[in-house]
């Protein structure tokens, strides 16, 4: 059950770029398009890692990892957002156990090392 990761984007071309990117290194690839359909999809599945836009409409990113660090504590987030990884929101959020934020564009090299150290589920 290991390599699951959730890629929660409302930009559909930049959220199908890093699915194809992950699926062509066997990784398995869930999607949702907002916070709100990011959450729902973690519940079903516990993935391993969740990459998630900062910004998008319905729940936004710190929203949503608020709420997935409610359902799993141990929960391996990363926020990716085109403002200052230095925002007060991304700083409570790092306290809050966020693994990091990342400045958009997020580079393919950075994508598959996020994805390889923390797409493997801990026991």
């Amino acid at each position: 059950m290991g390599r699951t990761i959730l890629v929660v984007e409302d930009d559909v071309d930049l959220n199908g770029i890093y699915k194809e990117i992950l699926e062509l290194h066997e990784f398995d690839v869930d999607t949702a398009v907002n916070g709100e359909e990011g959450v729902k999809k973690f519940i079903e599945k516990k993935h391993s890692l969740v990459i998630m836009d900062g910004d998008m409409p319905i729940l936004d990113g710190y929203q949503a990892f608020k709420q997935i660090k409610e359902i799993d504590v141990n929960a391996n987030v990363v926020i990716v957002t085109g403002f200052s990884e230095f925002e007060p929101k991304s700083q409570e959020a790092i306290k809050d156990g966020l693994i990091k934020v990342i400045s958009k564009p997020l580079g393919v090299d950075e994508l598959l090392k996020l994805a390889k150290k923390y797409s493997e589920i801990k026991v």
